[in-house]
Parts: structure tokens; sequence; C-alpha cells
């Protein structure tokens, strides 16, 4: 989605995608990516912070501990810098119910969605809910065509996948720029600029997005 993003808000300034597929709010930081992030913000600075997928899989980084606690000291080392921090919501992942007929959408991300939505209101910082915006867009495109916003690959379709793919949480070219017309929008709403309009692309290519995986 980074990738995405910055063609939208060129004309307000640049965009700088510390993104790292399969990051946590721990791993982050051990890696050094959130001290190079802060390394590189300063006053005037929008540091936009989206993670939860990971988090999930890590039982000491669950919604109301480890995952809070992480998104809370984020917040507030950003805010001591003078920038300020918008906190995203966890895009769903596209699970419908197992039967064919049904349009009924799995919530995957339990708490963590609303962890995050609680944490902007109790720090007084923006939050964009693309949990919400993106159960919305898939449950209107409906089962079907809700999958061209995903890495869906044929058997010999793509080189890296000759046996095909079908995966459900990371974004085609198509929905990473969906959701990044999305977040251009709700920035916009912020006062950060008004995005250009674009056009998404058709191309199905696998764009992985930081923290989720």
């Amino acid at each position: 989605m980074g990738a995405q993003l910055a063609p939208l808000t060129c004309t307000w300034g640049a965009v700088h995608n510390f993104a790292k597929g399969g990051a946590d709010t721990e791993s982050f930081r051990d890696e050094g990516l959130w001290a190079a992030l802060l390394a590189d913000a300063g006053p005037g600075d929008a540091v936009l912070i989206q993670f939860g997928h990971n988090d999930q899989k890590k039982q000491h980084l669950a919604a109301r501990t480890g995952y809070a606690a992480n998104l809370r000291a984020m917040v507030g080392e950003v805010l001591a810098l003078g920038a300020a921090p918008v906190l995203c919501t966890s895009v769903e992942r596209r699970h419908f119910l197992a039967s064919p007929s049904s349009d009924v959408l799995e919530e995957t991300l339990e708490d963590y969605p609303d962890v995050v939505r609680e944490l902007g209101r109790e720090l007084a910082v923006p939050v964009v809910d693309l949990n919400t915006w993106t159960r919305r867009l898939y449950l209107r495109l409906g089962r079907e065509g809700s999958r061209e916003l995903f890495c869906h690959f044929a058997p010999g379709e793509h080189a890296h996948w000759p046996g095909g793919l079908a995966d459900n949480t990371h974004f085609s070219r198509q929905g990473a720029a969906l959701v990044a017309a999305e977040v251009a929008r709700q920035l916009g709403g912020l006062g950060y600029g008004e995005p250009e309009p674009t056009e998404p692309s058709g191309d199905k290519e696998l764009r992985t997005t930081a923290g989720r995986g």
C-alpha cells in the first residue's frame, strides 16, 4: 500500500515508506526500523502506524496487552518529536464463510481493530479505520467481486507461483491502490492536502505491506 500511496500524495510532500512485510510491533522495533523512522521524522510530519496481522500470531502481543502497550509507546515517541501520529486499524482479510452461496464475511482480527480505535480516543490521535472500510468494500463487491483485490493466480499464470495462488491477505496492485486512495482521502480530511484523482491499475501484482502478513 505504501508504494501506491506516494503518487496520490505527491503534491503534498514526500512519502517515506518504512514498511516491512511480516513485521509486528515488537520486531519492527527490534530490527531497528522504528529507530530509523524516528530519525527521519520531525515536526509537521504525519506518521502512519498500522500493525495487527502479525502481532496476532504471538501470544505476548495480544491485543489488550503487548500490542496496546507497544502502540501507546510508539504514539508517545512520535509526539515527542513534534510529529503527528495517525493510527490505522488493520485491513480485514478476505475470509467469507465456507458456503459458496454465503456472502458473510468473518471477523478475523479479533480485538485488534477495537484496541486501535480505543487508543485513538484515549490518546486523542486520529484513526484511519481501514478495518471498517475494507469490510464494507468486500461486502459491497461480494465474494467473487472482491477476489480481484487480492493475489489470486491460476496455475501457470504467474512464474513465482506455477501451481497457482489464493492469497486472501495480501492485496493485488488494484486492491492496494484502492486502499491507498482511501488513506489519502482520509488524510486529506485531516488537513494533509487533497489527492489527485487516480485510476487504480488492474495488474495483479503482489505488494506486501508493512506490519501485515
